[in-house]
This record gives C-alpha cells, structure tokens and sequence, in this order.
C-alpha cells in the first residue's frame, strides 16, 4: 500500500537502543519521539557519545531499536528481518559517507549504477540512470573515471549521485564534509543545498555548526535524548 503523502516521512516513538557492555547497560537512546516531514532540510548534532551515531544508524535501517516504533515513508521498520531491512535501505534511502565508500577499481559509473543491481534493474537502464544522476551532480565528463584519478570533492559527488540513483526517500549523509578541504566542502554543501530545493529530503548528520547552518532545522541530542529540536536561526 502506499504510503500516506500527508504524513510525516520518517516518525520515531519512544525510541530506546540499549546496549550490554560488559555488566553494564549502555543507554545509546533514551526515548526519542521526532517527526521529519517529507522535503525537510535537517541537520543532527550532538557530542561524542550523544547518540548521534546510533539515532543515525537506526534512521538509515542499519540498526533498529530495543523498544519503540520507527515508521519510514508508511513502513514499521521494528517489524522487519534482515531481508527486509536490505531491501528498504535500497529504495528508500541515499547513503552519503564521510569516507566516500567508493569501490576503488571501478569507475564513477560503475559505482553509481552498484544499488540498481541490487535492485534487478536491466542493465541498460540502470547505465542510462547512473550516466544522468553523475551529469546532475556535475560529473557527466568524469563517467570513466577510477575514484583514484578523481579529486576528494569528485568524489564526494560520485558517493551523492549513488545516493540519488535509485530516487530514494530520504538522502542520510554522515559527516559527508569531514574529508574535504574549506573550499571543496563549500561547494558539497550548495550541492546539498540545491538537492533540497529539488524537493530532496535531506537529513545531516554533523559535529560541525556551519554545516548545520545549511539545515532548516537543527535537532541536537545529548545523552541520548533530544535536547533542542529548533529551526535554524531560532537559536540564541
């Protein structure tokens, strides 16, 4: 069934994630309730053991939750096996890594058009595909192209276009500037920019407040728990 377009795209409550570590319970996640709509501009901070990393796993379907309900464009991601989870991770969501990710010996296209093969797609389309999302981030001239004759900043956009290949619901990008230089990093983040007035639902995950300063909205975790949910600019 389709899912509800009035609805919120991602909706968490009562999230928890509790980890053992040794005799002791880690609570990565504490109760998080949140709501992102669908075409949201969002960046996630929080400091080093502030659940970041874990809210952004159990968002991406990497991970899911010890208790609470997760609900990703109509879906009860709690619910799923392994399989699943697999399955919606590849139509729902664009991964972008601030290590890139890239298959090294394979070319810009060919990393691109890796999730429409997991996917079944025909290999002509899946080509046509990858050829159009690498002209839309820029790269239309660098196809052939192996990620070691590529700039950091080129590569970074082949990761976006692989992310925004398969025309997923959410685009999660991890830190995606932590390997870039000021310069290359400005220019990935009006990239960004302008994927989210294409209509992108763009979710940040960032230690870094000028990045943050690209989101709408700024959601800020500590402990576990959601310390500020603000609109950018709102902050005093």
């Amino acid at each position: 069934m389709d899912a509800d377009l009035s609805s919120p795209l991602i909706e968490l409550r009562g999230i928890r994630k509790t980890y053992v570590m040794g005799s002791q319970l880690v609570h990565a996640l504490d109760g998080v309730d949140l709501d992102i709509g669908r075409g949201e501009y969002v960046a996630i901070m929080g400091a080093s053991g502030s659940g970041k990393s874990t809210l952004m796993n159990l968002l991406g379907c990497l991970d899911t939750p010890t208790e609470g309900h997760y609900s990703l464009n109509g879906v009860q991601v709690e619910e799923l096996n392994d399989e699943e989870l697999a399955r919606i991770r590849n139509r729902e969501i664009g991964f972008v890594f601030q290590t890139f990710n890239l298959l090294s010996r394979t070319t810009a296209l060919r990393n691109v058009e890796l999730p429409l093969i997991y996917r079944g797609m025909p290999r002509r389309e899946r080509l046509e595909r990858a050829r159009a999302t690498l002209e839309r981030v820029g790269l239309g001239d660098r196809v052939d192209h192996q990620p070691n004759e590529l700039s950091g900043g080129q590569r970074q956009r082949v990761a976006i276009a692989r992310a925004l290949v398969t025309d997923p619901s959410l685009v999660l990008a991890d830190e995606p500037t932590g390997n870039l230089d000021s310069a290359t990093s400005v220019e990935i983040m009006e990239l960004f920019d302008a994927l989210h007035e294409q209509g992108n639902t763009v979710l940040l995950v960032t230690h870094e407040p000028d990045i943050a300063e690209h989101a709408e909205r700024r959601i800020v975790l500590r402990d576990g728990q959601v310390l500020r949910d603000e609109r950018n600019g709102e902050a005093a």
